[in-house]
């Protein structure tokens, strides 16, 4: 594994203050496993909100955007221990799992960095923590551009930063997810992508086939996470290494692992790497 080694966990944690005053969020409902909130762009929005810390404390907020073919719930094994030190939410993007968009939604990068923005202000949240994974990497590299202010960090696991061809998401779930993957697992995966709506899907084509975010990085100044694997069937290590050098201030963690979802399948790496990030960047 190259880069950050798995430091102690942070204790960013403060006092309950105006986030006390945020509990009744104006404009979302409470539903059994989330919430749902309607924006003004006419995404409504449905997402999972966690922290695990002391309940008279609060912490950072930490945006967590899954990727293509998947929904929120691929973030369940970070919850556990970032939750703990953290504010967590989860939204399903516009047209995945239980969020909807309208019939004139683009299926673009920067509309999808206009929906996390969008997202943020239904929460009265200034600024966060993005987390991406694969297609989400590329839309936090989209927000982090666009919205510098309101980015704090950003962590792309597995993000392209190049077009794919639409053969990529036609991969076995054993490429995505690595050979220890199970068949209860595969399973999973796959009735994920099995229920994803056809015109999403369709749209989600075009999109990852016109990724190019090569011009995005040089704007990108907050402190940046990559974590890629070294025998990824999306990207090699050095074409990683090459977007990476643009990013002003951006670090690489290679994970030893046959799969390119490292979000899922080196869950418990990242977020000891993702946590140890946050803390160094809290000394600098």
């Amino acid at each position: 594994m190259w880069g950050l080694g798995a430091a102690g966990l942070p204790a960013i944690s403060r006092a309950m203050g105006a986030a006390a005053e945020d509990k009744a969020r104006p404009g979302r409902t409470n539903e059994r496993g989330g919430f749902t909130a309607s924006l003004d762009s006419g995404v409504s929005v449905h997402y999972k909100e966690e922290w695990l810390g002391a309940p008279w404390l609060d912490s950072d907020p930490v945006v967590l955007l899954h990727g293509n073919l998947e929904t929120n719930e691929i973030w369940y094994r970070w919850v556990p221990v970032m939750a703990q030190h953290y504010r967590l939410f989860r939204p399903d993007l516009p047209g995945f799992g239980s969020s909807t968009a309208p019939l004139n939604f683009e299926f673009s990068l920067p509309n999808f960095a206009k929906f996390v923005a969008d997202f943020l202000d239904s929460l009265g949240i200034r600024s966060a923590h993005i987390v991406g994974a694969k297609t989400g990497g590329g839309i936090a590299m989209q927000f982090a551009a666009t919205y510098p202010q309101r980015t704090r960090s950003v962590v792309v696991a597995s993000g392209p930063f190049t077009a794919l061809s639409p053969k990529v998401e036609q991969n076995s779930q054993q490429l995505r997810l690595g050979s220890a993957a199970t068949p209860e697992e595969i399973a999973y995966f796959d009735k994920m992508r099995d229920d994803m709506r056809p015109e999403t899907k369709r749209q989600m084509e075009t999109l990852l086939g016109s990724i190019n975010v090569g011009d995005l990085l040089p704007h990108i100044t907050a402190p940046t996470l990559i974590i890629t694997s070294d025998q990824s069937a999306l990207q090699t290590v050095e074409t990683v290494l090459h977007y990476k050098s643009k990013i002003p201030n951006a670090r690489l963690l290679v994970l030893s692992s046959d799969a390119y979802h490292v979000a899922v399948a080196n869950a418990d790496e990242c977020v000891a790497n993702v946590l140890a990030f946050y803390k160094q960047m809290g000394k600098t």
